[in-house]
């Protein structure tokens, strides 16, 4: 009897154990990918967002790509990219903070530069995350040339 209890005991832990998680991907920090480049300097970016649903990650994954682009730059995917962020000095987000809060609000001047019209030519992922919200990677384009272009007018990026 005790071998019998013993085996079941094992078995369970086993069966248990092996169960995968259905919400860990949704935890994890991703990169943002060059998936290519363009001939009017905008680069296609796989970028990922969270949010409570598809819109709210769509809005995040886009302020992530144009922030990679100007102040992170572009590490991982193709080696076509630009992989330089526009503005290389450190703390410079932060000490145009009045400017780059308005830009990044919510529907805000950063949407001039970015669209996803590539999207439907590419796979959507999603993921659960612990606390309820969703997380999706977009396909996301970023007019690079045009974003360097505004900063200069606007007087941000001084180029000597």
């Amino acid at each position: 009897m005790k071998k019998i209890t013993f085996m079941l005991l094992i078995c369970s832990l086993f069966f248990f154990s092996c169960k995968p998680s259905k919400r860990i991907s949704g935890n994890y920090t991703h990169e943002i990918e060059c998936m290519g480049t363009e001939l009017d300097g905008s680069i296609t970016l796989k970028s990922w967002g969270k949010g409570k649903n598809r819109a709210d990650a769509l809005e995040q994954a886009r302020k992530e790509a144009v922030n990679a682009v100007l102040f992170v730059g572009i590490r991982n995917g193709k080696p076509d990219c630009d992989s330089r962020p526009i503005f290389n000095m450190p703390n410079y987000r932060d000490n145009n903070s009045d400017y780059f809060n308005a830009f990044f609000t919510d529907k805000g001047a950063y949407m001039k530069f970015v669209s996803n019209k590539d999207e439907s030519f590419a796979k959507k992922e999603r993921a659960l995350g612990r606390d309820g919200d969703v997380m999706f990677g977009f396909i996301i384009r970023v007019l690079r040339s045009e974003l360097k272009k505004q900063m200069i007018s606007d007087k941000i990026l001084n180029i000597n």
